[in-house]
């Protein structure tokens, strides 16, 4: 009877520890499965063309931005300073405030407002590559486009980039002004939400479009048609990036000069909203204050930055491109 038994426990036993083994191997297939399929999807996504072409936006725009935040903080600056200057005082220039922002918030300071800068640059830019890339292979597969159509190419990319990294924009601005003081873009997003509301994150919307959507139009034209003015012989020879950088350079200053009054309107709406309830209140301000001239401030370091980092962003850009087999 107790023999039985006995045996009866050990097929019992035999049975649960060989469900127990099947269970474990189920679970194991299931995780491989599930891993193996993540592992597929990943490389299939990674494969995808718009992806590449977003990593490698990320990529040229985040090294261009550490490089040149230093212009962009001095643009800034220059164009928020006539609230605290009194009427006939002697003009501030670029060296001035450079010198002024290394002696009170030493050398580090230069690079007030670079996380915000990064937290927007690199979706930012890596949205306006892979969009752009995906309407030019939509629309200009056959045929590369001409002058109006680069124009509405660059256009459209940097308007869909635009609209979704303008409440990072915004913050970068604050940072920049000085007059704020976040820790945190975090932290800075939290405060305006809190104590102007989420539509303040938009702020300064219309002059934002109005700047960026025409200095990107005319930066692809203007970049586009330079590269094919250019002799075959250089556009082959391992001279091209250095060539296509010196194209990106004049691109930048032409589209630079023509979009400065509205970076002046759009940094005066962002970093005082209160103060202006619609975009033409800002520019009858600084008409009325400043004169013509007033919507140009700030143009020398800005074209600097903006001329730099467009030219480096799209020519580290095209070389990344080119090392994955792709046609930018």
């Amino acid at each position: 009877m107790d023999s039985g038994r006995v045996r009866t426990e050990k097929v019992i036993q035999k049975e649960e520890k060989t469900k127990e083994n099947f269970d474990h191997t189920r679970t194991t297939l299931l995780d491989w499965n599930f891993f193996s399929t993540f592992k597929i999807t990943m490389e299939l996504s990674l494969a995808h063309p718009a992806l590449k072409a977003f990593m490698c936006g990320s990529l040229s725009g985040t090294c261009s931005t550490l490089l040149f935040q230093p212009l962009d903080l001095v643009k800034t600056r220059l164009q928020t300073l006539h609230s605290n200057m009194q009427p006939g005082s002697a003009r501030v220039g670029m060296v001035t405030v450079f010198l002024s922002v290394v002696r009170t918030e030493k050398l580090i300071g230069l690079w007030k407002g670079v996380s915000p800068s990064f937290v927007r640059t690199i979706p930012g830019v890596g949205i306006y590559f892979s969009t752009y890339y995906s309407l030019k292979q939509h629309y200009f597969l056959e045929q590369g486009p001409g002058a109006m159509e680069s124009v509405l190419l660059g256009a459209g990319a940097r308007t869909v980039a635009g609209v979704c990294m303008l409440p990072v924009t915004v913050i970068k601005t604050r940072f920049e002004s000085g007059r704020y003081n976040y820790v945190s873009v975090a932290g800075a997003l939290r405060s305006v939400c809190q104590t102007e509301g989420p539509r303040a994150l938009f702020s300064g919307l219309t002059a934002t479009l109005l700047r960026d959507a025409p200095f990107s139009g005319l930066y692809v034209m203007f970049y586009s048609q330079g590269k094919n003015t250019l002799p075959q012989e250089i556009s082959t020879s391992p001279y091209a990036p250095l060539a296509n950088f010196s194209c990106g350079i004049l691109a930048g200053v032409l589209a630079s000069l023509v979009t400065q009054p509205a970076d002046v309107v759009k940094t005066h709406v962002q970093v005082s909203p209160h103060l202006y309830r619609r975009t033409a209140d800002a520019v009858r301000y600084i008409y009325n204050e400043h004169g013509f001239q007033g919507f140009f401030r700030g143009g020398v370091p800005r074209s600097l930055r903006r001329t730099m980092i467009a030219a480096m962003a799209w020519t580290v850009y095209e070389q990344l491109m080119a090392r994955m087999g792709l046609k930018s």
